[in-house]
């Protein structure tokens, strides 16, 4: 049996327009992220699914709402689906935490899995969580479609351990979810995984 999770990241914030590192911190969705959820729910009322998952942080509950008020389905909240704690840098970015610490920043970069901001959680064990998290929605729902909603290293982290890729090669494989874009992964009743498609715009104009 196989279960389709169409992974959407949420719309953008006011950190990430800036660039910002976003884990733990309940951050405002933006204007134009606001815009992004309604593409989202525009998506799914054209390509309809069967349940709805979201991250129980804010902006991945607003970013899901439309979606969920185009098919009159109520979300299920997944606790393991919410972002990974960036330590030191939660509400910096990169460039400023590099100024700071020139040789931790360039051992990130080198190698984010191995050497993680100070203080933040173990790259593996979000990877372990948030792949947990969605065998266990697909068990839910076997045979179906299933919006899941949640966050940019989430899932990145995710899909290289759902497919086999080196975790430490998660930001060269995959340099950015778009905020609200679709990525299609088919998971079957044994756990193995394929990617179909990956960072799809729900509008041909979505920048």
């Amino acid at each position: 049996m196989t279960t389709t999770l169409l992974l959407a990241r949420h719309g953008q914030t006011v950190w990430h327009a800036e660039n910002r590192y976003a884990g733990v911190s309940d951050v405002a969705l933006t204007d134009t992220g606001r815009a992004q959820a309604r593409a989202l729910g525009r998506w799914a009322a054209a390509h309809p699914v069967d349940a709805i998952w979201t991250s129980p942080v804010s902006r991945a509950v607003l970013t899901a709402q439309p979606a969920c008020e185009a098919l009159g389905l109520t979300p299920y909240r997944e606790p393991d689906l919410r972002e990974c704690d960036f330590g030191v840098v939660e509400g910096r970015t990169l460039a400023e935490f590099a100024k700071e610490d020139p040789e931790a920043a360039e051992a990130f970069r080198a190698d984010p899995v191995a050497c993680p901001f100070p203080g933040a959680e173990d790259p593996a064990e979000a990877a372990a969580r948030g792949a947990a998290a969605l065998h266990r929605i697909a068990a839910a729902h076997p045979g179906r479609r299933v919006l899941v909603v949640a966050h940019n290293t989430l899932f990145r982290l995710v899909l290289c351990r759902l497919l086999h890729i080196p975790l430490r090669d998660y930001r060269r494989t995959f340099p950015r979810l778009r905020n609200a874009a679709v990525t299609e992964l088919r998971v079957t009743s044994d756990d193995s995984a394929a990617l179909l498609s990956l960072n799809v715009p729900c509008e041909p104009d979505e920048s």
